[in-house]
């Protein structure tokens, strides 16, 4: 136990991990002070001025089963997470996935965050590191000022790769007589636009054709392997699309007597209202000009309109592994915690599950009790102490995946693989639920409401 100090603690950024610090940090009566330098600074990816705004697509992954991301909300919900409250009140349907209405969404977490007493919102840019209590959210896309001013604190560069999202159509110029619904859990979620073999080989020809949007800066960042641009995938080879975002497995054409089409593209719901669709896997670089022609080669896209196409942005995080401890407070301020993309996990689940964990942290600090490390055994845990563990030279953001567990033998030998992903998520959830019930919320708390 540490001596109380008495302070507010300050949040810089508005994205979805500082929305979660800050929701986390108020939760626990101490207040916060949110920095979003939107609408003042806008950034190359985001349209509005609200939080939590949604760049790229509009699934949170996984959320039934025993996917990785299935079990890291089932973690984040014992926490009382408003980003998933937010994303339950925008939820539309997409199969085992989570995706939302983006607007429904943000002004979700935006009305939960203003609303809230605990939190003032500043519509400012943050240039410097603040004093006292702060924990750092800023993500991908910081100010230049603040990124320069945290790799000089830490005396570290930057690292930085190209993210990139994906073209959005609007539905009523699908051609449903050339698409079908259905997906791989045998519901009716998507919108499914198949190929033949000669129509793919074209579609990949022109593909391999096509011109890109020219990258001005930060030449030698590269690609995040979770989030390929659809041309990137191409060049690996031909028929490598067809095991990526154009594989058929699984699916049956009803408009071809059941069969399995040769390539489909899937396009899922990105708004509640179903005008907007949204081309799962098809982040891309290419001009605009050229997405039109090549993507208007898919038979069920031929007359489609574009609300959105795919655009490509710049992505950076920091060399976590030299600069942070496990409780997310830097090694070099032990108040001062930084949370989301930014630290090298990938995903807008991930980057809200490291926000929980810092805005605890955070409020726990100005209480004068000591850090929590969240067990390995748990898929947060696990997370976590990659980023901050993993050989500094070699680092890569990454995704909730089983993959980080420390799996025991008698998990190991199990053969079925379904079920040592339902022993491995019953073990995460067994280790996390005393733990969450532990730092448990004051009981007049404030939560998101419902519609």
């Amino acid at each position: 136990m540490r001596n109380k100090p008495n302070n507010r603690v300050i949040v810089v950024g508005g994205g979805l991990a500082g929305s979660e610090a800050a929701w986390q940090i108020a939760q626990r009566g101490i207040p916060v002070d949110l920095y979003e330098m939107r609408p003042l600074v806008k950034t190359p990816a985001h349209i509005t001025d609200r939080l939590a705004e949604l760049v790229c697509s509009n699934s949170l992954g996984g959320d039934q089963g025993t996917s990785p991301a299935a079990t890291l909300k089932a973690e984040m919900r014992l926490f009382s997470s408003l980003i998933l409250q937010a994303a339950e009140k925008a939820r539309v349907d997409a199969g085992s996935a989570l995706a939302v209405d983006r607007d429904i969404f943000s002004e979700a977490v935006t009305e939960a965050i203003l609303g809230h007493p605990g939190i003032t919102v500043h519509r400012d840019v943050v240039e410097t590191i603040p004093e006292g209590p702060t924990v750092i959210a800023t993500g991908p896309l910081t100010h230049e000022a603040l990124s320069l001013a945290l790799q000089d604190f830490f005396a570290t560069d930057a690292l930085s790769f190209f993210d990139a999202a994906a073209p959005i159509v609007f539905g009523d110029s699908i051609d449903m007589n050339y698409a079908f619904y259905g997906s791989r859990e045998g519901t009716d979620d998507y919108i499914n636009c198949p190929l033949t073999k000669a129509e793919y080989e074209a579609f990949y020809e022109s593909l391999m054709a096509a011109e890109q949007h020219e990258r001005h800066d930060f030449e030698e960042a590269r690609f995040f392997e979770g989030c390929l641009p659809i041309e990137e995938i191409a060049r690996r080879g031909p028929k490598t699309l067809l095991f990526g975002p154009m594989k058929p497995i699984g699916l049956k054409n009803p408009l071809e007597g059941g069969r399995r089409p040769y390539a489909v593209v899937q396009l899922r719901r990105d708004n509640a209202a179903g005008s907007l669709w949204s081309l799962v896997g098809f982040q891309t670089n290419l001009r605009w000009g050229e997405q039109k022609r090549i993507l208007s080669m898919i038979p069920a896209l031929r007359q489609a309109e574009f609300a959105r196409y795919g655009v490509m942005h710049r992505n950076t995080y920091l060399k976590s592994p030299k600069i942070l401890e496990p409780s997310l407070n830097t090694r070099k301020r032990a108040d001062l915690w930084l949370a989301g993309q930014m630290i090298g996990v990938e995903g807008y689940v991930e980057s809200a599950a490291s926000g929980i964990l810092a805005g605890i942290n955070a409020a726990r600090y100005v209480k004068g009790l000591d850090p929590v490390v969240l067990p390995r055994e748990t898929m947060m845990g696990a997370l976590f102490y990659y980023v901050t563990h993993a050989d500094p030279d070699t680092f890569q953001p990454m995704n909730a995946t089983f993959g980080l567990f420390e799996v025991p033998e008698e998990i190991r030998a199990v053969k079925d693989k379904k079920e040592r992903r339902e022993r491995l998520k019953a073990r995460s959830l067994a280790v996390m639920t005393p733990i969450a019930e532990s730092l448990s919320v004051e009981p007049e708390a404030h939560h998101v409401q419902s519609q």
